[in-house]
């Protein structure tokens, strides 16, 4: 009777390994340790035998101790091995503001751990778990991992800090290393509510839109291409958003300038003509949510105004 001290061995890769092996048998004639790495000759003699790796340079071997009995029988016993190796990153994808409602998904991946199935990938939410993802993964070596959480806004969600941590499951627990963690993303949950921007305009022939967002909103607004007159979307990025209205007999720009006070949006409108230019047929009717009745006739009179100034001076330049 003999056995393995300790009974089974966790190691990271390329550090060193040890362990014994002890015979309770007073019949035992010698001992010794198979292994590719650091392997034991038939020692006479002994009933306690050390065996010892100063570096592990495989993710999957097995020593195995072997006693010799003085009646010629051979008894055998594997020294399990489990290597490891803690991943290069964890990190967040598809990161984005969402609406109330909206259903979103976030994808952690974990960059070059071993043994993944020894591997949990534990999802965060502040200080309570929201849900924990483990791998079939049969290769020793290491390999990249990926975990996707699913879930739907809520207004109360709103500032919430999502993250997700890399953790091996080795024996002794206590004693394996850190979970690895991503950094916390904070989670932007807009109320829903939303703002029209109209760039409505008439002309012959029918113009065509195009739409310029602020630099901060491109990444969210991937479609720059708007080719409509009303655009409706929560406009959580402040800046100057551009309508462009044009036909063969000229172009129009208009100019929406958002901002976000706390709890609401506002807009303030501006129109731009070029200097001495008409559109043949064509005229340009604007409007936006959430301007007052004051706004309107500020911007009737201004917009009368121009007209004015501009006639004059395309009269005198003839």
């Amino acid at each position: 009777i003999f056995d393995n001290f300790p009974p089974r061995v966790v190691v990271r890769f390329g550090d060193s390994l040890s362990a014994n092996c002890t015979s309770l048998s007073d019949q035992i004639e010698g001992m010794g340790w198979e292994s590719p790495y650091g392997g034991v000759d038939l020692t006479q003699g002994v009933t306690s035998l050390p065996f010892k790796i100063d570096s592990v340079p495989e993710w999957e071997i097995g020593p195995m101790c072997y006693t010799n009995s003085r009646d010629g029988d051979q008894c055998t016993k594997l020294l399990p091995v489990t290597v490891y190796k803690m991943p290069d990153s964890v990190s967040l994808k598809n990161l984005r503001t969402v609406e109330e409602g909206q259903q979103f998904a976030i994808e952690c991946d974990v960059v070059n751990v071993a043994p993944a199935r020894n591997l949990s990938i534990v999802w965060h939410r502040g200080n309570k778990n929201l849900s924990s993802q483990t791998f079939d993964e049969s290769s020793p070596s290491p390999v990249s991992k990926s975990s996707v959480l699913t879930l739907t806004a809520h207004r109360d969600d709103d500032g919430a800090e999502i993250w997700c941590e890399a953790k091996l499951n080795l024996w002794p627990q206590e004693q394996g290393p850190p979970p690895v963690r991503s950094e916390a993303h904070t989670l932007t949950v807009l109320s829903g509510e939303k703002m029209a921007l109209n760039c409505n305009a008439t002309g012959n022939p029918l113009p065509s839109y195009h739409w310029q967002f602020p630099q901060a909103a491109q990444e969210t607004y991937k479609n720059q291409g708007v080719s409509h007159p009303i655009v409706t979307r929560p406009f959580e990025f402040p800046g100057v958003y551009t309508c462009t209205a044009s036909n063969t007999q000229g172009t129009v720009t208009k100019y929406f300038t958002v901002n976000k006070p706390p709890g609401k949006f506002s807009s303030v409108n501006s129109l731009h003509f070029p200097s001495c230019y008409t559109l043949s047929s064509m005229s340009f009717f604007v409007s936006s949510l959430g301007i007052g009745p004051r706004a309107i006739v500020g911007i009737v009179i201004a917009v009368l105004v121009i007209c004015i100034f501009v006639g004059i001076c395309c009269k005198y330049k003839r």
